[in-house]
């Protein structure tokens, strides 16, 4: 199979679940800026959410760009990587309505957690099936920030039970880490 149907079908499914995230934002009661507060922890939610969606697909562009062909592999781990990122629209509502509880704030963690880990193990079947001396294997194949941010994640969770706040902080620290993409394979593609 080649790359472009992956790709097309992995824009699909992120284009659809931003749509939802957006769609379930309630419209304020009142008609003056006072009644925004009301639907802030929604409002930044989402906004959280969307940041997380945007470095997923931007990091996922990028390992596209590398992708000689697709294997059975990789499909699967792409498949694996679209679930965990479906589960942001009820996680994001979740969290939004219940802003500082913890198990809104850890099954956020957990999701975010298990995105993480999906994406791993769709590097490790992009790395195995193009080799280890790739440019994904030289570049990606053993990528410390991805370690920092799965165990960061796990931080997070545990945090949640404890000080919710503390885990909104490890949240927002892996995204800003991962805000700014992996340039390496840009700058050797051209």
């Amino acid at each position: 199979m080649k790359k472009g149907r992956l790709e097309a079908f992995s824009d699909g499914v992120l284009a659809i679940i931003i749509t939802i995230m957006v769609l379930e934002m309630e419209i304020p009661s009142g008609a003056d800026f006072t009644a925004l507060k009301e639907v802030f922890p929604v409002f930044s939610a989402y906004a959280g959410s969307f940041v997380y969606l945007g470095i997923y697909w931007n990091n996922h562009h990028h390992l596209l760009q590398v992708i000689e062909k697709v294997t059975g592999g990789i499909l699967w781990a792409n498949l694996n990587l679209l679930f965990w990122l479906s589960l942001f629209p009820f996680a994001t509502a979740w969290l939004g309505s219940n802003h500082l509880e913890e198990a809104p704030v850890a099954l956020y963690g957990i999701i975010l957690l298990l995105a993480a880990i999906a994406y791993k193990i769709l590097v490790y079947f992009v790395v195995k099936n193009e080799g280890e001396n790739s440019l994904v294997g030289k570049y990606l194949g053993n990528d410390k920030k991805e370690i920092v941010s799965i165990l960061l994640y796990g931080v997070g969770v545990i945090a949640a039970f404890f000080e919710p706040v503390i885990s909104y902080c490890m949240y927002i620290l892996v995204a800003v880490l991962w805000f700014i993409p992996d340039t390496r394979i840009e700058k050797h593609l051209e």
